[in-house]
């Protein structure tokens, strides 16, 4: 059975599991209700385990867990459309036996352009419209101080609030208040989304998984070894070392000579262990004194993943540091996988255009995907080609070439130049196209 979080205020969560209860009932759905939003980290922290993925009543709550969750965690939320508005408008105006037009109404950052463009849409004046954006780190009592003001100065028939702390503080200072709620249809939407997420998940899980893990330079250490014993005694122990993250994986160990071992196990052991290949990683490496590379593959078949695999090790050998990468059945790249430095990247891509320019340029995909994902994690607006060259290991000439050519067929471009502290020529910042 699937198992589904769902988080927000009281009266939303009992409204989406109104909506829950018409779904298949191989799916369960967990209720989990909150009076103040600034608890959802620590809840999503501390429960991830149990779910297959969380159902959030809207985007404050979602906003806060997607920056404690994994970025490929299964997480959806309702956002706010037109359609929540209007209903609040029309709603006010029946209990109150009059056209609302002068309301004040606060919403997260990420949803302001459309809440701006609903009201646009019902040809609200601009004077009437008071609207406050703020982020995931807000002042309940700022956005009730900002409701009360308004009303109180008379510039205001009411107020639409997305928090339910602020709507039950208002209550009880006698303001018309409204909840921006979803409606059932945008449950139902969202709800089927999470399910097919979880259950994509699930088949995800059971991929077949194949980790090579190479010791390298095995010759040496036969040349280094003081007695003839030494070298069985070093495989033995390296066997010893992969028997034990083996049996965590529930995998199978197999020995192909020459240093170099397989695991099968599943894509889900596998990333669930990930941290462990990390210390096993560092073990054989402390043991046998020198660098060892690992090389995971995913696929539906063991041929395919054991195919993506030798890509992974072959990849992870180019490498200076070695370290452990991935290759997904997608044509995702994941390099130092487990690592804060991670870098996803694909080495496909289904744009003609994009590949069209490429070809131009003398670049490869996966090397353009690489310095996108790079640009992209680093948050830069603006780089150099010696950034590129010391994160990616590559010569700044090499990357000058690269820049270069991306510039010449528009996927880059020359945006100034940064003065060195020490004399030299000042280096040139680029950036990606979009």
């Amino acid at each position: 059975m699937y198992k589904i979080g769902v988080v927000g205020p009281p009266p939303s969560v009992e409204r989406i599991l109104a909506v829950a209860n018409e779904f298949e009932h191989g799916i369960e759905f967990v209720p989990i209700a909150y009076e103040d939003a600034k608890v959802v980290s620590s809840i999503v922290s501390e429960r991830n385990w149990e779910f297959n993925g969380w159902f959030f009543s809207g985007p404050i709550p979602f906003t806060i867990a997607k920056n404690v969750l994994s970025p490929d965690a299964n997480i959806v939320y309702c956002p706010p459309t037109g359609s929540n508005l209007y209903r609040c408008f029309i709603q006010m105006s029946i209990d109150h036996d009059e056209v609302v037009k002068r309301v004040s109404v606060d919403m997260i950052e990420s949803e302001g352009e459309y809440l701006h463009e609903s009201l646009y849409e019902l040809d609200i004046p601009e004077e009437d419209r008071h609207v406050l954006t703020y982020d995931e780190n807000y002042d309940a009592q700022k956005i009730t101080q900002f409701h009360l003001d308004l009303w109180r100065e008379g510039k205001t028939q009411g107020a639409f609030t997305t928090l339910f702390s602020v709507e039950r503080a208002l209550q009880e200072e006698g303001i018309p208040v409204y909840r921006v709620l979803m409606t059932k249809m945008e449950i139902r939407q969202a709800m089927k989304m999470v399910i097919e997420k979880a259950k994509s998940s699930y088949f995800k899980d059971t991929q077949i998984g194949v980790e090579i893990i190479e010791l390298e330079q095995m010759d040496k250490i036969a040349e280094r070894a003081k007695t003839r014993f030494h070298l069985q005694h070093l495989e033995l122990k390296v066997r010893q070392i992969l028997l034990l993250l083996c049996e965590k994986l529930d995998g199978s160990l197999l020995a192909n000579g020459n240093g170099r071992y397989q695991i099968f196990s599943t894509r889900g052991a596998i990333q669930r262990e990930i941290e462990m290949l990390r210390t096993t990683v560092q073990q054989l490496s402390l043991e046998a004194d020198v660098p060892v590379a690992v090389g995971v593959g995913f696929g539906e078949t063991a041929f395919s993943a054991e195919n993506n695999a030798r890509k992974a090790i072959q990849h992870a050998k180019e490498r200076p540091d070695f370290g452990i990468v991935i290759v997904q059945d997608d044509g995702v790249i994941m390099e130092s996988a487990g690592e804060t430095e991670q870098l996803s990247y694909s080495y496909r891509s289904n744009d003609k255009e994009l590949l069209d320019k490429l070809n131009k340029a003398n670049v490869s995909v996966k090397t353009y995907h690489k310095i996108e994902a790079l640009v992209q994690r680093m948050g830069w607006n603006m780089f150099t080609t010696t950034d590129i060259a010391s994160y990616l290991s590559m010569t700044v000439r090499n990357a000058q070439r690269i820049m270069g050519s991306l510039c010449e067929f528009g996927l880059a471009e020359l945006k100034g130049e940064e003065q060195q502290a020490m004399r030299g020529r000042p280096k040139k910042m680029y950036t990606l196209k979009k």
